[in-house]
């Protein structure tokens, strides 16, 4: 027997054998992607030409080609097991500074299809991956997949262990509300599965419905899109790129899915390293930062060294130089400053955490079990640190200090503070409407800007004012009333049950005199309490909000004009008021959508009647289109608990002052986020670095060209208009 050559020993001993077939056909599962039906045997000339460029194969007829093959575009190259190549022409492809051309050199290829007019230059080791067209690979030190590539998805192949299945431990630290990745999960998914955890059933389903919907049979090749570019990195394994991807100087990516397309291409920059994740459509993650166990919703970005470990992170979120561990994150989150962590927390979307803010260090049980759940518009200023667990409403603003209890904030758009001199804390209610409307009233208009989403899976309510909010502002004027009512009656009497207590709290209310005062709320903080500052404004704040809630969502959802009349309002309210009301509503994922649906789907999960994510989602999308009339019919909900009146008992009096009220809170808001804004060209403490005035509108937008308030002045003529139209009639 001759002397075997040394690189036919490497081939025998160290080249992996192909995988995921079966003895009829070993390529089966490669084949299931792309036939090989188009592709022959290399001519004996074209072997000639490789060998003489200095090209090596196991198995010459292991390489197959098509008629569009220059075997001039392959050198210096060695080839394992089956590689077919498609059309090899003399062209370039270039990305920014990049221009190479057409071929194949100086790389080692092991079990690969490789189509049509692409580049692989320097990489060292490429196996079982197929290569779509007009691809760059270009200085890569290793590129392979594993006969049991799950490519970031939660699921186990044939012959593996339960416990290598990858799981997110997502909202709490012990792993109880853990949930499996897939590539086409949404925060609502999440949040579903994450909340309900008593139910068994549900759980059962919910893994069976994600196994189901992947092979688990083993031999599935990695895959890069057409279009997609990638250089100058270290190792990648297992993972599927799509198409316009850019991947540049990464150390390492490992069993991920990058979603990618034409129109949302993501990209992944220098020194990042990701394992175990789902990277979601026109995502940006550069600059050294690190994540594992984790899904990015679509155009998400990761900037500057941030961490991102065992977590959800919601489309159109930014995260910088910061840590996130253990969470679920709603879309809209910004979280931009190095000494910023979150921990073990579920947040409802459109946040902000500020720098030096601590959310997840500080446990109040012997295993760290505790868990944090805001409400949308969650905002802690700088330094704030929490106890675990606590809760907050909706757009809570909360200044700077260590909270040293468990807090349970039940008043939303309210400034929490510490209090210096006593140990409760601060609560101002309704504090956004008061003092920032600009801040406020902007938020719907600077998400949308934000929002960069070209295909929109993941459904999201942008209005600060919906039923969620709504809900919650009703729940604090109650809480406000009750609180009143036991200051003023007497509490020995065992007789006063929450009802007495709130109308007793009403009554004060309706005088044109009540006078203001502080309120103590023992349940919004562990041990000492909260003081409820100025509730009086508070609850007026509130209700003017419910009223302009009710007629921005009348007035959009009928597509009213300054041509419509009452007659044309009545009319349409009276059908609306026919429709079914729902009081109860939920934040999933973004979407908000009644309790009762909610639930429905619980429901059809259970007894199979959605049987795979695609049918789930088509759930949410249908009930989102119901969304915009049981919106509007809760706005009718939210008038008559404010006013105390069933909507058929309003006169036209009653309408009138509602109209004229309307005018009113609509004129204030424009004029408060005016006011709120003015503050930041008149206020002599931010003026004193500038020059004089005119170095101060060149540095700062000038507040007449504000885009947003000369948004909101064109909204805000437009239902004035609306609102003279209907009183014309009365």
């Amino acid at each position: 027997m001759n002397q075997k050559d040394p690189v036919e020993k490497i081939a025998e001993n160290f080249i992996p054998k192909e995988f995921g077939g079966n003895e009829k056909d070993p390529y089966f599962y490669r084949n299931k992607k792309y036939k090989t039906s188009d592709y022959r045997n290399l001519y004996a000339d074209e072997i000639e030409v490789l060998v003489k460029n200095n090209n090596f194969a196991e198995d010459w007829n292991e390489i197959l080609v098509t008629d569009l093959f220059d075997p001039n575009l392959v050198k210096n190259c060695e080839f394992f097991g089956r590689v077919t190549i498609g059309k090899l022409t003399h062209e370039y492809l270039e990305c920014n500074d990049l221009r190479l051309p057409v071929g194949i050199s100086n790389s080692t290829i092991i079990s690969c299809d490789i189509r049509d007019n692409v580049v692989i230059r320097d990489v060292h080791y490429l196996s079982h991956y197929i290569i779509n067209n007009n691809c760059i690979l270009f200085n890569i030190q290793e590129m392979i997949t594993t006969d049991h590539a799950k490519f970031g998805n939660g699921i186990i192949k044939e012959g593996e262990e339960e416990s290598v299945r990858i799981w997110l431990e997502i909202s709490n630290e012990n792993e109880g509300r853990k949930v499996l990745p897939f590539e086409s999960m949404i925060p609502a998914d999440a949040y579903i599965w994450s909340r309900f955890r008593e139910d068994k059933k549900l759980m059962k389903q919910l893994v069976g419905i994600t196994d189901r919907a992947f092979d688990k049979k083993r031999g599935y090749y990695g895959e890069v899109g057409a279009n997609a570019v990638i250089k100058n990195n270290r190792i990648i394994k297992d993972v599927k790129v799509g198409e316009y991807a850019y991947i540049k100087g990464a150390n390492k990516l490992k069993n991920l899915t990058i979603l990618s397309s034409k129109e949302e291409p993501s990209q992944i920059g220098e020194g990042v390293e990701l394992v175990n994740g789902i990277v979601g459509y026109g995502c940006k993650i550069f600059y050294g930062c690190k994540a594992v166990r984790f899904l990015t919703g679509r155009n998400t970005q990761l900037k500057y060294g941030a961490r991102l470990i065992n977590s959800i992170l919601g489309d159109n979120s930014t995260v910088s130089c910061c840590e996130i561990l253990n969470n679920l994150i709603f879309p809209f989150h910004e979280q931009h400053h190095n000494t910023s962590f979150l921990i073990a927390s579920t947040i409802l979307g459109q946040s902000n955490i500020a720098a030096g803010a601590t959310i997840g260090s500080n446990h109040n049980s012997r295993s760290p079990d505790g868990e944090v759940f805001a409400g949308r518009g969650f905002w802690p200023g700088l330094c704030t640190s929490f106890k675990h667990n606590s809760k907050f409403a909706s757009f809570i603003l909360i200044a700077k200090g260590s909270y040293k209890y468990e807090l349970n904030i039940q008043y939303p758009f309210s400034l929490l503070s510490t209090n210096l001199k006593e140990e409760v804390i601060n609560i101002i209610p309704a504090y956004w409407f008061i003092y920032n409307m600009y801040a406020i009233a902007r938020n719907t208009y600077k998400i949308l800007k934000r929002d960069k989403r070209k295909i929109k899976i993941q459904n999201i309510e942008l209005e600060y004012l919906a039923p969620d909010t709504v809900s919650e502002i009703l729940n604090a004027i109650n809480r406000i009333e009750y609180l009143v009512g036991k200051k003023f009656i007497n509490s020995n009497k065992k007789t006063n049950t929450v009802e007495d207590l709130i109308k007793k709290g009403r009554e004060y209310f309706k005088q044109d005199n009540a006078e203001e005062m502080e309120l103590h709320d023992p349940d919004a903080m562990k041990r000492y309490g909260a003081k409820i500052v100025k509730p009086v404004l508070g609850i007026k704040e509130y209700k003017k909000m419910c009223v302009y809630f009710f007629l921005k969502t009348v007035i959009a959802f009928f597509c009213f004009s300054k041509k419509s009349t009452f007659d044309d309002l009545i009319s349409k309210i009276k059908s609306l008021y026919r429709s079914k009301l729902y009081v109860n509503w939920w934040n999933i994922g973004g979407q908000i959508m009644p309790e009762e649906e909610l639930y429905n789907i619980i429901d059809d999960i259970k007894d199979n009647k959605l049987q795979d994510w695609d049918k789930i989602h088509e759930r949410y999308n249908l009930l989102w289109l119901k969304y915009p009339e049981q919106k509007a019919r809760y706005s009718l909900y939210t008038l008559e608990q404010i006013k105390n009146k069933k909507i058929n008992e309003l006169q036209k009096d009653d309408w009138k002052k509602i109209f004229e009220e309307g005018i009113a809170i609509i004129k204030d808001i424009l004029k408060l986020s005016i006011s709120s804004r003015e503050k930041d060209f008149t206020d002599p403490f931010r003026k004193m670095v500038y020059r004089n005035n005119e170095e101060m509108k060149a540095v700062l937008e000038n507040i007449e060209e504000n885009p947003f308030l000369n948004n909101l002045k064109q909204q805000t003529n437009g239902m004035v208009d609306i609102l003279k139209s209907f009183l014309k009639a009365l």
